[in-house]
């Protein structure tokens, strides 16, 4: 038996790397996969890829920065497949560009619509279903990144939104039987050779899909509100935003009082000197 069988799973961006990787994983597994694109072509070859290792797909194409589009989507898996499982909102776009630099507000505009918008738009069609029947798995898809990439401000934003987005509605949907994760892999894909800094030796993307077909599974059931990652064999979790301690009371602070906090008592996190590759 495989850890995915009778389960229907929507994985966006799934044409080509990581998506594809996560999309023939979880088929590989039992599920019958939603193979959604921007572009037909990708798509259909991710189906007949799957279909070839005599699992289930279906193509779906169309770009999950449309709000309408992405609740067609959803909807198609349970009209198809007569279920929805799990969603994974895998479908990103990137760039780089040095701040002075990165001033194309158009460019910005469809990163944030895709980066974020798409999986809001997915994720909250997809939780009116789950929460209905009682059960069901979100899996984010988010990047090292989100702790600050140079040369990729808006990309690392993005990241970091869905980190944010993947805490909050595990918050909402546990009471309701639903979990949501996210992963922040690193594998050689389309985003990481256009970065001008990008490893050529990162591993391929079937390495990263076992931690996504793990999440959809029921073996993290109770796993919730989590980013784990993997990278060149290494898994970990991400630590989530929290308050440093101590936290310094005065019912007024003047600058001269704030400048000793920060220069005595008050904790200050040294950014990080690792830089996180896509």
């Amino acid at each position: 038996m495989g850890f995915l069988d009778g389960r229907a799973v929507v994985v966006t961006g799934a044409g080509r790397g990581l998506g594809r990787a996560f999309a023939r994983h979880a088929a590989g597994a039992g599920a019958a996969v939603v193979v959604n694109d921007v572009d037909a072509e990708p798509a259909r070859d991710t189906v007949a890829a799957i279909e070839a290792d005599d699992g289930t797909a279906v193509a779906s194409v169309g770009s999950v920065a449309d709000p309408c589009y992405a609740r067609s989507l959803i909807a198609l898996c349970g009209r198809h497949f007569g279920r929805l499982d799990g969603l994974v909102n895998n479908a990103a776009v990137g760039y780089h560009a040095l701040p002075w630099e990165d001033d194309d507000a158009e460019r910005t505009r469809a990163l944030v619509e895709t980066n974020v918008l798409g999986p809001f738009h997915c994720g909250t069609a997809a939780a009116k279903v789950m929460c209905a029947q009682g059960s069901g798995v979100i899996v984010n898809v988010t990047s090292g990144s989100m702790i600050g990439q140079r040369g990729a401000a808006a990309y690392s934003a993005s990241k970091g939104a869905v980190a944010s987005m993947t805490y909050s509605w595990a918050g909402d949907l546990a009471p309701h039987g639903v979990r949501v994760n996210a992963v922040s892999p690193i594998a050689w894909t389309r985003l990481m050779a256009a970065d001008p800094h990008g490893n050529p030796d990162a591993p391929p993307p079937d390495r990263v899909a076992p931690l996504v077909t793990y999440l959809l599974s029921d073996l993290s059931a109770g796993i919730t509100g989590q980013v784990l990652r993997l990278a060149d064999g290494h898994l970990h979790a991400v630590r989530q935003p929290a308050i440093i301690r101590p936290v310094l009371y005065r019912e007024t602070w003047t600058v001269e009082q704030i400048a000793a906090a920060v220069d005595g008592e008050l904790v200050l996190e040294t950014p990080p000197r690792e830089r996180w590759t896509l």
